[in-house]
């Protein structure tokens, strides 16, 4: 029996979950709405993002389809998986999109797919769509497509010219787990489509004669990892994600917690995905990329190349590094400011420009929004020193989440 629309955007919105690489960050600034405001965003199928100036948007965010003829260990909607199979056509995603965005839903589209048939037919579909919001419908929101590996040059060229942000899920951290649980699908293969990509976001950026930029996914590239399927250590994700900023100039690497999930049939429960260490990948990533630490030193603090779960990377750094501490935060370098625990990027920035004035007391540090009850234990300000605090056996139990009572049944 046909599903009803319904119930199709139920099983595809659902699906879409596991797909965890939508953000607009990035792109060009444009007026979604005249009217200005957002409505609710508890339909199903939303995903909130931000923008380059720090707005929360919301995105519909939905699978295409959910069929597909790659059988991979690692994803729900493998072919073998015993689960609910839906599909939408081209004409549905854009009906919906503009409904919901007509009711204030949504400000933009984020559309990933299973691959039915081959690689250019899907991604025909999903161009078919962004240029028909486009073109058709004058659709201004935003638009991020996952990209299809393999598809030819023609369709990756379109789809870059109608969406803000493209996408190719580089599936694993290591070649060789990939070609354990995704025999079907050849590592050199989306590397090869990711740096074409590059190439042509490069491409595009720069002035013709004419002095104008031709448009092509102005949000940049990014991708999906999974992590936890293939038993790869925290040092060789991020290992893996720094070869990834590095060669193909990605605006981000989305981190995916593994969750084995059982077929349906079975009627058992889900097990809960590690979403610690997915946070703690996160935080690692932000060093890598903002603060200047390298992959090595943020990852040889833990045990076996894992990151600490308890403690963020920073704190666990500092820790396993006191013979750099205390800090003088009225002499520092701006390199050495950032790895204070409980520094941000613009604490640091006011913080070198307001020490120009005056020698700035541990009070001061407080009103640029410094978390100095971690902070005071690794600095020296005009009037505070830790003294011997760093000295303590115990130091980590101060900072570490204290255990919890089980509650009995």
């Amino acid at each position: 029996m046909q599903k009803s629309l319904k119930e199709r955007l139920a099983i595809l919105s659902d699906a879409a979950k596991y797909d965890a690489s939508c953000a607009s960050s990035g792109t060009t600034k444009r007026d979604a709405m005249e009217s200005g405001g957002l409505g609710s965003t508890e339909g199903m199928g939303i995903c909130h993002a931000y923008t380059p100036d720090g707005r929360c948007i919301s995105l519909l965010k939905i699978l295409m389809t959910n069929f597909c003829i790659y059988d991979c260990a690692y994803c729900i909607n493998r072919s073998s998986s015993n689960v609910a199979r839906a599909r939408f056509t081209p004409e549905e995603v854009v009906w919906l999109t503009l409904e919901f965005y007509r009711r204030n839903y949504i400000e933009g589209l984020f559309l990933s797919s299973g691959i039915i048939r081959s690689s250019d037919d899907t991604m025909e579909q999903m161009v078919k769509i962004a240029q028909t919001l486009r073109q058709e419908h004058n659709f201004r929101g935003y638009i991020h497509l996952k990209t299809i590996p393999k598809a030819s040059d023609d369709l990756i060229e379109k789809a870059g010219q109608f969406a803000d942000r493209l996408s190719i899920n580089i599936e694993l951290p290591t070649d060789k787990g990939l070609e354990t649980y995704a025999p079907e699908k050849q590592p050199q293969n989306i590397r090869k489509s990711m740096g074409q990509l590059r190439l042509k976001i490069e491409e595009h950026g720069e002035k013709s004669y004419s002095g104008k930029r031709k448009r092509f996914a102005p949000g940049g590239q990014s991708t999906q990892m999974i992590v936890g399927a293939d038993g790869a250590n925290d040092a060789t994700i991020l290992g893996s994600s720094a070869r990834l900023y590095s060669s193909y100039g990605l605006k981000r690497v989305y981190y995916s917690a593994f969750s084995p999930i059982p077929d349906s049939s079975k009627n058992l429960p889900l097990i809960k995905p590690p979403l610690i260490r997915e946070h703690r990948l996160y935080q690692a990533d932000w060093l890598y990329r903002f603060y200047g630490f390298d992959v090595h030193e943020i990852t040889q603090i833990g045990q076996n190349g894992m990151l600490d779960l308890e403690l963020d990377p920073k704190l666990a750094w500092a820790l396993g590094n006191r013979g750099r501490f205390p800090v003088d935060v009225n002499r520092a370098d701006k390199e050495m400011l950032l790895r204070i625990p409980g520094f941000g990027l613009k604490t640091v920035n006011r913080i070198l420009s307001a020490r120009k004035h005056k020698n700035l007391r541990l009070e001061d540090l407080g009103r640029f929004g410094v978390s100095t009850a971690k902070a005071r234990y690794f600095i020296v300000a005009d009037g505070w020193s830790p003294h011997r605090t760093l000295d303590r056996a115990n130091l980590r139990q101060l900072f570490a989440p204290q255990p919890e009572q089980l509650q009995l049944l």
